[in-house]
């Protein structure tokens, strides 16, 4: 963003107005529809839906899916959808896959898919949970849990540089998130969430999920032990914290804990195929696993320190690079200011080198950076050319671009990762390009932050791009001097 915003009604009038307005107009009109269900709000559905003709895909896409049309009766239309699936069913899908496609088309920030995927697990729970103790209104819970945090994900989602901000403050030990969200802000994610839950007028169920004082409301109370219970997972199924909530859960819908317990993990299950049948499988990635290896796993994950971006470091080691082509400097300088500008600077936790060798047969490490990478200084070789296994490290030199791989304009050389090499790097986004020095091939440039399994950004793909640019052209430089 180009200017700060500040205080609760500029953010309100910025994620309306600037950002998010068609998600906001979207999730409204859908709101709307929740009254008389007859054959006027059935029309009045499917008008919303059809305006956006991505939206009506991903809505039949879904409705198509297993997880809601276990029979495959075929569903071409969004009436027929609102026919098998049920009025509620079809408005529920609209607004979530709005929610997805309004926020996450935006290069997410890791804070931005962890809160998403948190707010689905809690909307799955929270609707499980109501099931007991509602006779209706259970798709409402859904949608209360759902936007719970509904100004934090608006915020992670377009902040910009006071979202930077923000996520460098965060990573300050002993830091109170609260007051640090509120000096950047000028007011505090709770407000901003009510502010535009009564702008986007989300009805009671939503407006009273933010009050504590509404908890003996049943719907409310399924809301709120939803979305505590989604917090709580992140600590592991077996922590104090599920155990708590487990037992006030058992007392609230009139079920034994080993019950309660055995509801509980089966919502986190379905919340992933949730997410999967919603078109955001990633999602489903960062809900808490019921399957033991699976929590190790991610337990792992959440205890990798985040590497955060430093803008000073990127930016000298781009200065630095840059004198580097008029003034003689050694190999070793240009390659450590390479790995340093994309590990410290650019934030990218995983950076190899690698280049040709043995007369330019094969590929081979000759310098890495970050956590867990040592290994790839013995272990990484791969042949430069197989004609019966092609493979991404010769395309990329080959074509002589840089590429972001894991995205949908690179889903057509998926195949080219092959299993060599995902023995080596594992699954996942990466970046790779080729590294020349005039016309000259010296080899090629791979990065990834796997180690904390975040997705990689918009900014952090430029910077490897004028990373690797810059790196060649002081390579070229040394060659015409030698």
């Amino acid at each position: 963003m180009s200017t700060t915003t500040h205080g609760l009604q500029a953010w309100i009038d910025h994620i309306n107005q600037a950002e998010l307005p068609a998600l906001g107009a979207v999730v409204q009109d859908l709101h709307r529809l929740t009254q008389a269900q007859g054959a006027s709000s059935v029309r009045q559905l499917a008008d919303v839906l059809l305006r956006d003709a991505a939206l009506t895909t991903r809505v039949l896409r879904a409705g198509n899916s297993a997880y809601y049309n276990p029979s495959q009766e075929s569903i071409k239309t969004i009436s027929r959808a609102i026919v098998l699936l049920g009025f509620d069913n079809v408005r529920l899908i609209g607004m979530s896959v709005s929610l997805i496609d309004g926020l996450l088309p935006r290069a997410p920030r890791h804070q931005l898919l962890e809160l998403l995927a948190r707010s689905f697990h809690a909307a799955v729970q929270a609707r499980t949970i109501a099931g007991y103790v509602l006779s209706r209104h259970q798709e409402e819970v859904f949608i209360a849990a759902l936007l719970y945090n509904l100004g934090e994900l608006a915020f992670w989602g377009s902040g910009g540089t006071q979202a930077d901000q923000l996520a460098v403050a965060l990573e300050q030990p002993g830091v109170n998130a609260d007051a640090a969200t509120r000096e950047i802000l000028g007011t505090s994610f709770r407000q901003l969430t009510q502010g535009l839950i009564r702008s986007w007028n989300m009805g009671d169920i939503a407006s009273l999920a933010q009050n504590g004082a509404h908890l003996s409301d049943p719907a409310v109370k399924s809301v709120s032990l939803g979305v505590r219970i989604s917090e709580a997972a992140l600590q592991g199924w077996e922590s104090p914290a599920v155990a708590q909530l487990v037992e006030q859960l058992a007392s609230f819908i009139g079920v034994t804990p080993e019950e309660a317990m055995q509801q509980v993990l089966a919502s986190a299950d379905e919340a992933v195929k949730v997410a999967v049948t919603f078109g955001a499988a990633r999602l489903g990635e960062l809900i808490p696993s019921t399957d033991p290896e699976q929590i190790r796993l991610q337990q792992e994950r959440r205890q990798v320190p985040l590497l955060m971006a430093n803008l000073q470091v990127l930016q000298q080691a781009l200065q630095d690079l840059g004198m580097m082509v008029s003034k003689r400097a050694s190999v070793t300088l240009v390659l450590d200011t390479l790995l340093k500008g994309l590990h410290q600077g650019a934030g990218l936790e995983r950076v190899m080198l690698v280049v040709l060798a043995d007369q330019q047969r094969c590929f081979r490490a000759r310098q890495v950076v970050g956590e867990g990478t040592e290994a790839w200084l013995q272990a990484f070789e791969l042949p430069t050319e197989q004609r019966e296994l092609p493979h991404i490290f010769s395309y990329a030199l080959r074509n002589r671009e840089p590429l972001w791989l894991g995205i949908p304009a690179t889903y057509n050389l998926n195949e080219l990762v092959t299993q060599p090499i995902r023995a080596h790097i594992g699954q996942g986004m990466f970046f790779i390009a080729p590294l020349m020095a005039g016309a000259r091939e010296i080899g090629v440039l791979y990065a990834d932050s796997r180690r904390s399994g975040r997705a990689l950004s918009h900014e952090q793909f430029v910077a490897f791009q004028r990373f690797t640019q810059l790196t060649g052209r002081c390579l070229e430089a040394l060659a015409r001097r030698d």
